[in-house]
């Protein structure tokens, strides 16, 4: 491949958000622009509608995004309670201000991974507590760009719920 054909590529390689949304804060991750690694950025602490959809505009442009992850809390049995019903209408709100694919990706116990994974460091309770929601943005993003890729080499598509569910 010449420096032309890498150049192109890259230029059409888009990012991908990665959002852990609570009541609070929302965990925000951002894929390289290959969407092989998860990074972590700083925690939105919420606001209000406006600026919280603000501040994800800014970083949708900012990184050139090309579609999100929101992590769709699912019940341990499988089942959506009252938050999967928030996230549907986060995501669809999202969908429809950002004219972006918005896919939800269970986020079953991934901030108590990210707990776990911080418990392991030598890092203070309260420093912890300021990065749980970003530790599992990354871990959501990470798991669904995993998912994807492993899934198109096995069959040449993209599962995981999009538009429509998980």
């Amino acid at each position: 491949m010449d420096s032309s054909t890498t150049d192109k590529t890259l230029a059409a390689a888009r990012r991908v958000l990665g959002l852990d949304v609570g009541s609070k804060r929302i965990g925000i991750a951002i894929s390289d622009p290959l969407g092989i690694t998860a990074q972590g950025l700083e925690t939105l602490q919420r606001q209000n509608k406006r600026l919280d959809f603000e501040k994800l505009t800014r970083l949708v442009v900012e990184y050139e995004v090309s579609e999100i992850v929101v992590g769709f809390p699912l019940r341990m049995s499988g089942a959506e309670g009252m938050q999967a019903e928030k996230m549907h209408l986060f995501a669809n709100e999202l969908r429809e201000r950002l004219q972006l694919p918005v896919h939800l990706w269970d986020e079953r116990l991934s901030s108590a991974e990210a707990n776990r994974l911080l418990r392991e460091t030598e890092m203070s309770i309260k420093r912890r507590g300021q990065v749980v929601d970003r530790m599992a943005a990354v871990l959501i993003l990470q798991s669904w760009m995993e998912y994807r890729a492993q899934a198109g080499r096995n069959h040449g598509v993209a599962p995981g719920r999009d538009e429509s569910g998980v």
